[in-house]
Formats: structure tokens, sequence, C-alpha cells
């Protein structure tokens, strides 16, 4: 019987496949209560307690650009010992297929756009992320070595930004457009204006998490073998974090008390994307629209506020 066992199941990308699979007893969603996949041992018992025949990799590390800026050896080496032991276990335990989760922001920070899978290595990444970039590239390095010297496959996932229920809205660790969302929030229930940080000029394209997760069961049930695939919109989809902030905004009836702080670094410009490989073996990608994703996620964060991660 098929067992597939999803490191990190409780954030923004498992939750987001929970609710894909539904009802699923093959699969098994772990949380970091149940193992510190820092820790070889503990995450060889927990490999030898679940026994997966396949694993989705999606533990790490994460935050937007305040947490990559100031915690730069923390994001490194927890980063190194998770994908380390994980991509170990799968193979110690003869998983079957493994998909490991990158991300676009990984990329080098000087390159020609769009980016494709093959630059993944071409140069350095950008300042403000270095280290969680370099530790995330090692796991495709490591990957693709069981991949070649023990005939594994061991499958990197890149997509672009994320977002959806589920995430995490802290204000100081989160990514853009859940940090966006609960500052906007604040700003309406405290009557005060909705500062951005930085100019909003830089460019991204994001994927609904929710997209993410049935593209990534695809790969899972599906005879494919390939080191790494981009998974993100068109480029047309490119869209600014101005344009972002504006429609958050619009979302709270709030656009009038919206500022930019230019003091602030807005990070890497741009990180254009190229899905072509992806297109080649899906096919129609039909993903959820920019706004329609941003009203479900404020709705869900509204809905729980309680109760999410802030």
């Amino acid at each position: 019987m098929e067992k597939i066992l999803i490191t990190g199941g409780n954030g923004l990308v498992g939750k987001a496949i929970k609710k894909v699979v539904g009802e699923n007893s093959n699969y098994y969603f772990s949380k970091s209560s149940d193992a510190d996949l820092t820790d070889f041992k503990q995450c060889n018992e927990l490999f030898q307690k679940i026994k997966p025949t396949k694993v989705i990799h999606l533990a790490a590390n994460v935050g937007g650009l305040f947490k990559n800026m100031n915690h730069k050896v923390e994001m490194f080496e927890k980063n190194i010992l998770i994908n380390f032991n994980v991509v170990k276990c799968s193979h110690i335990f003869g998983v079957q297929k493994l998909i490991g989760c990158l991300s676009t922001c990984i990329f080098p920070d000087k390159i020609p756009y769009p980016i494709n899978e093959e630059m993944l290595h071409k140069g350095p990444p950008h300042a403000s992320n270095d280290t969680y970039s370099y530790a995330k590239r090692m796991l495709q390095i490591q990957c693709k070595a069981y991949n070649e010297q023990f005939n594994n496959n061991f499958i990197c996932v890149i997509p672009t930004n994320i977002y959806g229920p589920n995430d995490n809205f802290n204000l100081k660790d989160s990514h853009v457009i859940p940090g966006l969302i609960h500052k906007c929030y604040l700003a309406k229930k405290n009557k005060q204006k909705f500062i951005v940080s930085g100019t909003g000029k830089p460019l991204r394209q994001f994927i609904f998490s929710e997209d993410l997760a049935r593209i990534i069961i695809w790969i899972l049930e599906n005879p494919i073998n390939i080191n790494s695939i981009i998974i993100s919109p068109d480029i047309e989809a490119e869209i600014s974090i101005k344009k972002i902030a504006e429609l958050i905004a619009i979302e709270f009836n709030y656009l009038d008390f919206l500022e930019y702080d230019i003091t602030q670094s807005d990070g890497q410009y741009k990180k254009t994307a190229n899905n072509t490989k992806l297109k080649n073996l899906y096919g129609d990608l039909n993903l959820v629209n920019i706004e329609i994703g941003i009203k479900k996620t404020i709705k869900w964060f509204i809905d729980n506020y309680d109760l999410c991660r802030k």
C-alpha cells in the first residue's frame, strides 16, 4: 500500500495538499512536534514509523525579507540539516519518489530573464536572502547526486511566491502578501495609515497554494522523472508589489490610506520565471487569478484571525 509522507504538513502548502487530497489515509501530514528534522535520529525514527513509499518534502525554516536578512545563520544551518536528513532517509528507506520544494527566490541575482531550471547555479543569489538560497540550492544538488549515483527519483519543484489560506501572517517573518494583509487589517482597525515598505516597484509572480498543491500531486502520481521544474504562472502574470498592496487595500476598502516608506529596502527587483517545461508536461495550468486568490486569502484570514499564525 502506498504511504505518502508530507513533511511540513501543517504549513501553507501542506494544508493546501490536505484540502486537495481530502480524507485520504495514504497521506501522513507530519508537523514539527512529530520530529525535529534537523536531528537525524528523530528524522530516521519518523521514517521508521511511517515507512513512506513517497515523500513530499515541504518542511523548511522560511520567512520574508526581514527574517532572511537578520537570521542568516539559522536560515542556512536549519535548512541544510532538514534537507540533508530528509533526503538521506528517503534513500535509506527506499522511497520511490521524493518531491522537494525550492523557490524562485534562490536563483542568481544578476541573470538574464526569464529564468529557467538550468540557471539555478549560474551565479550568487541576492544578498538579502543568500544563506537561505544556498541551503535550498544544496537540496537540488543532493537530490541530483542521488539520482545520478543510485538512480533515485528525487525531484525538486521550484514555485514562485506562494500565498493562500493557512499562511504565516506574522508581521516580521511573513512573505509579502500575508504580511501586507495583516498590516492593512491592523491599520484599518487602528485607524492608521497602511504603510508599505519600499517603493512598491519590484515585480513578482504569485501562485495560489491550492494550485501548487494540485500540480505537486499530479507530479507525484504521474511517471515523471526530472531533476527540477519551475511552477509559476505565465510571465504576463508578473505583478508589482504596488499593485498587490492596492488590491489588498481595495479589498479592505482602505485605498485612500495607502502610503510607501521608500527608506526601506525593496529587496530583489524581479525574479521572472519561465514555466515552459511545466506547461509542456502538464498542459493548461488553469491557475487562480491573483484578484480572486487575494480575496479568498483575506476572507480566510479574517475568519480565522484568532487562530492563524501571526
